[in-house]
């Protein structure tokens, strides 16, 4: 029942058959329910980066999920959520790597002004039918948002536009440490040669340390709970 009305009575009304409505039905429910797993599986994931999808599996399991670890295994690789395994810090560039992993070297920083120091991050927003990408950069003294993007896809496009909104608003001089995790977008050549364009330290986190980049960790959780 429908306000009084039973669903034969509302699809005849709007002249449509039933077929067409529980079809119509089937599919919408059908989409939010793949949401819902897609959003359980980010966080999961961004709990703990190294998670693989057989580890993910088991936690969704005890979480009353029924779900596939093919569909798991999909779904991660879709929103680049698949646990990658990087060799150690070299000072040199690896031939048999694809990026270059560069060394932490915010921690040292002791911040006095504006455009000394600069972190980045990536988080995902949920919406009622899927997820947008959303990539911001943080002047560490001012607290302030110089650049940000978003995006539905994750791919390291959208995080140069963040950047390239940050450089034409800020202007920073040469000497500008830039600070990220290691994640793909970050590491990728268009993003480390912009950087490089512009005489702009770069600055990665620790492996599996949250911690190194809680000024922007923290700004996220407060943009999602507030």
């Amino acid at each position: 029942m429908q306000g009084g009305l039973t669903i034969r009575e509302l699809c005849e009304s709007a002249q449509v058959s039933r077929a067409s409505y529980y079809r119509s039905w089937k599919r919408r429910q059908s989409t939010e329910e793949n949401v819902a797993l897609r959003d359980a599986i980010q966080r999961l994931a961004v709990k703990d980066r190294h998670c693989g999808y057989r580890r993910i599996g088991r936690l969704l399991k005890r979480e009353g999920w029924i779900v596939n670890h093919k569909r798991i295994l999909r779904l991660m690789r879709e929103d680049n959520l698949l646990s990658i395994r990087r060799r150690r810090f070299v000072v040199t560039t690896d031939s048999a790597h694809p990026w270059r992993i560069y060394p932490n070297l915010a921690r040292h920083v002791a911040v006095s002004g504006i455009n000394q120091l600069w972190v980045s991050d990536i988080t995902y927003v949920r919406l009622q039918h899927e997820f947008i990408y959303l990539a911001v950069i943080l002047d560490v003294y001012s607290r302030r948002v110089v650049g940000w993007s978003i995006s539905r896809q994750l791919d390291s496009r959208f995080a140069v536009a963040a950047l390239e909104l940050a450089l034409k608003q800020r202007r920073p001089a040469p000497g500008l440490i830039h600070h990220s995790d290691r994640g793909v977008q970050y590491a990728s050549n268009d993003y480390v040669a912009r950087l490089e364009t512009n005489g702009i330290v770069i600055s990665m986190s620790r492996p599996g340390n949250p911690y190194d980049n809680a000024w922007a960790e923290s700004f996220m959780k407060t943009l999602k709970a507030e």
